[in-house]
C-alpha cells in the first residue's frame, strides 16, 4: 500500500515519516513567532498570555526568548506550578530577589510588589513573572496577578507578567470577572496557527518530491482542528487522508477524503 501510494501521487519518498535528517526538520514559524513576543512582553514590561495544547513548544518558545535577554538587565521570576497559590507564588518572588518572605499573606503580597519595585528601582533591572500552566488558575488568584501588577495607582508597572498555558486560558480569560485584566494583556498568542500546520505540511509534500497542492484548504483546515496543531497527529491524518484519496483515485486531498481519515484514524486509536 505505501509503494501504491507513494506512486501514485509521484513521491520520491514517503510524506510525513519521522525520519528525517535534522536539515530536513521543519523550521516551526510558531516558536520564533513566540519567543519573539514574549521577549518584546518583557522589554516593555507588559503583560502577555502564550496558550497552546500540550507538545506545542510553549516551553521551547519561553526558552527561546529567556536565552535573548541580557541578565544585568532582566530577572525571570519562573513558577512553573501555579497550585501552590497565590501565597506560593508571592514567596517565589521573594526568595528570586533575594528576600526572606513574611508569613501572613497580606504584608507577604505588599512585600512581593515591594520587591518586585525595588529591583527596578534600586538594581536597574527588569523583572519577568512568568507563570506555567496558567490555565490551572482560578477566577480569584487571576485577579489577585491584576493587582499585583497595580503599581503606583499607575496604568503601566515596572515589571513583566506572561501567563503560559493551554487553550482554555484564553476562553476563561474573556469572561466577565476577568475584564479588567484581559483588557490590560498587551499580547495574546496561540500555537500553533492553522499556517503553521498548512506550512508544516507543504513542507512535507516538498521533501517528499510534491511541488504542486495536493491537500485543499479546506482539508488542511479540518486536519488542524482535529490535530490541534501537533506534528505526530497532523502526521497521522494527513497520511491517511493520502490513503483515503488514493482508493478513490482523487487528484487531490479534500475534506471528505481527510474526514474519512480522521474516522479511521480515531477508530484504531
Amino acid at each position: 500500500m505505501i509503494d501504491r501510494v507513494q506512486g501514485y501521487f509521484g513521491f520520491t519518498r514517503v510524506p510525513f515519516g519521522r525520519n528525517l535528517a535534522p536539515s530536513m526538520l521543519h523550521q516551526h514559524h510558531s516558536h520564533r513567532e513566540a519567543a519573539a513576543r514574549i521577549a518584546w512582553c518583557i522589554n516593555n514590561r507588559a503583560i502577555g498570555v502564550v496558550t497552546g495544547e500540550v507538545g506545542s513548544g510553549k516551553t521551547v518558545a519561553l526558552k527561546g526568548a529567556v536565552a535573548s535577554l541580557d541578565p544585568a538587565r532582566f530577572t525571570v521570576i519562573y513558577q512553573p506550578n501555579p497550585e501552590v497559590g497565590m501565597r506560593g507564588l508571592y514567596d517565589r518572588i521573594v526568595t528570586s530577589l533575594c528576600g526572606t518572605p513574611k508569613f501572613h499573606l497580606a504584608a507577604l503580597a505588599t512585600q512581593a510588589s515591594a520587591a518586585l519595585a525595588a529591583e527596578v528601582d534600586e538594581r536597574g533591572r527588569t523583572p519577568a513573572v512568568v507563570i506555567d500552566e496558567s490555565h490551572l488558575l482560578d477566577h480569584q488568584e487571576l485577579d489577585a496577578i491584576r493587582m499585583l501588577t497595580n503599581y503606583d495607582m499607575a496604568s503601566t508597572t515596572p515589571f513583566a507578567v506572561l501567563l503560559i498555558g493551554q487553550p482554555t486560558l484564553r476562553k476563561r480569560m474573556k469572561h466577565g470577572v476577568l475584564a479588567a485584566l484581559d483588557e490590560r494583556i498587551s499580547i495574546s498568542y496561540q500555537m500553533p496557527t492553522i499556517e503553521e500546520t498548512a506550512s508544516y505540511i507543504k513542507h512535507h509534500l516538498t521533501i517528499a518530491g510534491r511541488q504542486e497542492t495536493l491537500f485543499s484548504d479546506d482539508a488542511v483546515e479540518l486536519i488542524h482542528l482535529t490535530s490541534r496543531g501537533l506534528p505526530r497527529s497532523v502526521n497521522n491524518i494527513a497520511w491517511q487522508s493520502l490513503i483515503a484519496a488514493f482508493t478513490e483515485e482523487k487528484g487531490i486531498v479534500d475534506e471528505s477524503s481527510t474526514r474519512a481519515a480522521i474516522t479511521e484514524t480515531h477508530a484504531t486509536e
